[in-house]
């Protein structure tokens, strides 16, 4: 059972890491073929898709996958198959709802994000145009998501896994294809590109949910087999069933919305407040593009932080439950060494190596210096967001949601008071000093709780991370000085572009060599490495 525990953890979190590798590589030729205007018209249709998409499934994927396991560990499988059935339709009626009201309310949401007295930018009618076209994915989203939280709660992660990943290329495909074929063979606009780019979710989730439907009805008479046999087939009522869901769900759907509704926030704000202070609807929207793809190079990383996060929850609950408070403070310890142990030097060269980075990746028509600007002061977010998904992932462990709620609300508040405050005077810094100071909140105010809770001591935690904060010194000082000699060796005559790639590629090759390097001979490293290789050692 363990295995095969292990196993299926495996698979979705390399599917998980797999489908957000993909999510950030195919950005690199959308931008290419849409240009930051597009991007930016791109970026305020999947802001209000995401954040519908998580209140329509209102976190019941994972928590469908919690009831599930429970009461087939119970012996009743047939309680499932209720819950599948009835599920399916709840999650129908909420994929048409939400499908509505985010395609009705398209022209209200495009006024708050265009204003009409500028033209210089995209115009409300792109917008609409846009986020019409990617709400028909909250048709068949939801839908799909439950199925697949009914698989996971049967322990049979790989469907689910291969669905994630058959989904995320398919979309892909889809709008690389659409958009080329748009732009380049059919002499479109990149408004009608990036329409079919939003319109790839619901391609997309109509890939993911044929994979799943195949492997549920190959399974069909193996799960009716289950559902005869089972041992307890006690019927629950709908409403109990549902009122344990919910209560179940909640959490998740809040600790899941924090970082779109800090994105989402900027989205919406950045324009007006960019105007306000004089600036042209065009050079604000190019502000607004620019933080978008700036987050994405600084998620990448932090979705490793997400896949360590997710894992924690069950065996920090189990322990906490059973009264095992060493293992609880063992575990948050190990994850956290491992969490700042990928983080920070990431984040570390994501700051050194901001313009490029920057430039290799999105290339020259995209803003080049004010991207590598964003990207440096962005880049120490992505230790803010790990530690927030992982402090959030100890709180649901604990039991402590309601907690959890309240320091997320605290953060958001302070984040949106921030945006108004700091951009008049610091400009494109001030939406990203807000987002620090919005997540230090939040981050503060779960390591007291969790700190209240368990007897958890940060000082011993902090002696252990010295060595980490010394490697990523020597590895910053490594990858700053190929930087500058890189630069000031690199001939005049060799374009800008081929000057960022071969500065990123030979500080980054460094950087990897000096800080692994070092880190092989630390004991820190030792430790983690030969508790890896205890952990195989002891698989049976």
């Amino acid at each position: 059972m363990e295995t095969k525990f292990i196993r299926g953890t495996f698979f979705l979190t390399a599917a998980s890491l797999i489908s957000k590798l993909l999510g950030f590589i195919y950005i690199i030729p959308f931008t290419a073929l849409v240009g930051t205007q597009g991007y930016v018209l791109y970026k305020y249709a999947y802001g209000q898709y995401t954040i519908l998409l998580s209140i329509s499934t209102i976190g019941l994927p994972l928590a469908v996958s919690k009831f599930v396991s429970k009461y087939n560990e119970l012996g009743n499988y047939r309680v499932g198959l209720t819950l599948l059935r009835y599920g399916m339709v709840l999650m129908a009626i909420s994929g048409i709802v939400s499908f509505t009201v985010l395609y009705l309310s398209a022209p209200f949401l495009a006024g708050i994000l265009i204003s009409t007295s500028d033209q210089t930018g995209n115009s409300i009618e792109d917008v609409q145009f846009v986020i019409r076209l990617v709400s028909f994915a909250l048709l068949i989203i939801p839908a799909m998501s439950i199925f697949r939280g009914y698989i996971q709660g049967s322990q049979s992660m790989s469907p689910s896994a291969l669905s994630t990943v058959v989904e995320q290329l398919v979309r892909i495909a889809f709008i690389l294809a659409g958009a080329y074929v748009t732009i380049h063979i059919l002499n479109g606009s990149s408004t009608n590109a990036v329409g079919i780019a939003t319109f790839a979710a619901f391609i997309g989730g109509v890939a993911g949910f044929i994979v799943l439907l195949f492997v549920f009805f190959k399974r069909s008479q193996l799960i009716k087999k289950q559902r005869d046999m089972s041992s307890n087939n006690e019927d629950i009522k709908v409403v109990s069933m549902f009122k344990e869901l919910i209560g179940y769900a909640i959490p998740f759907v809040i600790t899941g919305l924090a970082i779109p509704i800090y994105q989402n926030i900027d989205t919406f704000t950045i324009n007006q407040l960019f105007q306000s202070i004089g600036y042209k609807l065009d050079e604000a929207e190019t502000i607004n593009s620019v933080i978008g793809l700036v987050q994405i190079l600084v998620m990448v990383p932090v979705s490793l932080a997400t896949a360590f996060g997710m894992s924690l929850i069950p065996g920090i609950t189990s322990d906490f439950i059973s009264g095992r408070l060493l293992e609880v403070q063992g575990k948050i310890t190990k994850t956290i060494q491992i969490l700042m142990f990928f983080t920070f030097p990431a984040a570390m060269g994501l700051c050194i190596l901001g313009e490029p980075i920057y430039i290799m990746v999105f290339g020259l028509e995209n803003s080049p210096e004010l991207g590598g600007s964003i990207l440096q002061w962005y880049s120490l977010a992505a230790i803010f967001f790990a530690l927030f998904t992982v402090t959030a992932a100890i709180m649901q462990g604990i039991n402590e949601q309601k907690k959890l709620i309240t320091g997320i609300i605290l953060g958001i508040f302070l984040k949106v008071v921030l945006n108004f405050t700091f951009v008049p005077y610091m400009e494109e810094v001030g939406p990203i000093l807000a987002t620090y100071l919005g997540f230090i909140v939040s981050i503060l105010y779960n390591i007291l709780i969790i700190k209240k809770n368990i007897q958890y001591k940060l000082l011993p935690l902090l002696l252990t991370l010295k060595e980490v904060f010394l490697l990523v010194f020597s590895m910053s000082v490594a990858v700053w000085s190929v930087k500058f000699l890189t630069e000031l060796w690199l001939q005049e005559t060799v374009s800008l572009y081929s000057r960022a790639l071969l500065t990123s590629i030979l500080s980054i090759f460094v950087g990897i060599l000096v800080y692994f390097g070092i880190g092989y001979r630390l004991n820190l490293v030792k430790s983690l490495l030969l508790r890896n290789k205890r952990n195989k050692n002891s698989k049976p």
